[in-house]
């Protein structure tokens, strides 16, 4: 039996990230029961019945009562109205995580709401798909990925130590950042380029929608993270709209140059340009 062991873990959004985290407890054998909660019971009744989650509940302040571990796997705009339902069921002693992909102040805020005992302890696992559901679940999901976590002044040590256990335990490599910048270093590797694919989309769209037909293996490549969910996305970026705003600013200057370049038929100038963005992917892998 492995040293970390939870009987209760609550499941707040069973998609394919809170989903596969469930599956990868059960896998190692590190908890008794695990509750689900989400906005739609169908789903609740096939994760059961697939034996994703043990049990499910409709209302996100009974999923949370008498857990040890609540994970929040829904889209990070719903995180703090969810964390005032929750806040009067959680028990003294609880840990509540997290898998959202923007931190900053949204962490800040949600440790103010955990009451006396319980911790908060900000996590990203750098793992998922563009696809979503529990379809798409995985045991093995975290297996090689990264994890963030982002602690604060304020973060328990021993709330840290298990939480980091924990990630370690399900295969992924934990590495520590500050939250604000986490938020800086993901709106550029991470929220920038879901844009950037949303944007050609749309762009080849309001050209002629019918020219998608066409689109090669590469165009599928470049844009295949369009197919992100809208919604969870559009809680990102807004959450980190700060970063995200310089860092279009600095991208139309990048086009810009592009664009004259190629105005002045510029080969060199282009290659050169070229070159360098193929000499960063190299380090990239």
């Amino acid at each position: 039996m492995n040293n970390l062991f939870f009987n209760r873990v609550t499941i707040l959004g069973v998609g394919l990230i809170g989903a596969s985290f469930a599956l990868a407890l059960k896998k190692r054998g590190i908890c008794k029961e695990i509750v689900g909660y989400g906005r739609r019971e169908e789903n609740l009744k096939r994760a059961m019945n697939i034996k994703i989650i043990d049990t499910f509940e409709l209302e996100a302040a009974a999923a949370c009562r008498g857990s040890d571990l609540i994970l929040f796997s829904m889209p990070v705009g719903s995180f703090i109205e969810t964390a005032k339902t929750v806040r009067g069921s959680l028990k003294e002693g609880a840990i509540v995580t997290d898998v959202g992909s923007v931190k900053g102040k949204l962490v800040r805020d949600m440790e103010d709401l955990m009451t006396e005992g319980v911790n908060f302890v900000g996590g990203h696992p750098i793992a998922g798909s563009d696809r979503s559901g529990i379809d798409t679940a995985s045991s093995d999901l975290f297996s090689g990925a990264k994890c963030i976590l982002t602690p604060t002044e304020k973060t328990d040590g021993t709330a840290l130590k298990v939480i980091t256990e924990l990630w370690d335990t399900l295969g992924a490599t934990t590495i520590i950042l500050d939250p604000d910048e986490h938020d800086k270093i993901y709106a550029a590797v991470s929220h920038l380029p879901h844009i950037i694919a949303y944007a050609i989309m749309n762009t080849v769209a309001d050209v002629n929608a019918s020219y998608l037909k066409f689109a090669g293996q590469g165009f599928k490549d470049t844009t295949r993270i369009a197919s992100s969910s809208p919604e969870l996305w559009r809680d990102i970026c807004l959450m980190n709209k700060e970063n995200l705003i310089e860092l279009i600013e600095l991208l139309k200057k990048n086009l810009d140059n592009l664009s004259a370049h190629l105005q002045r038929s510029d080969f060199d100038a282009l290659e050169r340009e070229f070159e360098r963005a193929r000499t960063f992917k190299k380090n990239v892998g």
